[in-house]
């Protein structure tokens, strides 16, 4: 039976772990299909290569981070209309028989107010049964760990961001 993963926590890793089972899925012939919340933009490195694949991902949110790789902490009502858009997709795709999607920063966008708890909490329940979800992003309130499967959280022992190393492109997009 599909269940309901979520990684989270502080450290690096949560949408790299998302992205590693949707290659794993999608080479066992499944069929996949990727929802980013909150983050517009066109310069993260794996969609390239999941278009070169032909794994759909819809892209929801505006690109928060500036030129000089600083980032927007600030959330607009523009924000939120487009987190709600990536619900609205997600229900969409929960009809269409896929067998895993991942939910990427869908956590964080409810943390940080972008969509509603409960409505979210909707979601999970209105899963599909042969369905294994994905939801990745830190801050996971207490009422969505506790309808997921699986809670895996990332927990940074080092990281370079610390020195002031700024986003390494390959590496962190």
């Amino acid at each position: 039976s599909a269940m309901i993963q979520i990684y989270t926590g502080k450290g690096k890793g949560k949408t790299t772990a998302g992205l590693g089972l949707a290659i794993r899925a999608f080479g066992q012939n499944m069929k996949v299909a990727l929802v980013y919340f909150d983050k517009g933009g066109q310069d993260y490195g794996e969609r390239s290569v999941l278009t070169k694949l032909a794994i759909p991902f819809f892209v929801t949110g505006l690109n928060r981070r500036n030129e000089d790789g600083t980032f927007r902490f600030t959330i607009t009502d523009e924000d939120r209309a487009e987190a709600k858009r990536g619900l609205n997709l997600v229900y969409d795709l929960f009809h269409q028989d896929y067998d895993l999607i991942i939910l990427d920063e869908i956590n964080s966008t409810v943390a940080l107010d972008m969509l509603n708890e409960t409505e979210v909490c909707a979601m999970m329940q209105a899963k599909p049964a042969n369905l294994e979800l994905v939801m990745t992003g830190r801050n996971v309130p207490a009422s969505m760990l506790e309808l997921a499967d699986l809670v895996t959280e990332m927990t940074p022992i080092k990281h370079y961001f610390n020195k002031g190393v700024p986003a390494r492109r390959g590496i962190e997009f």
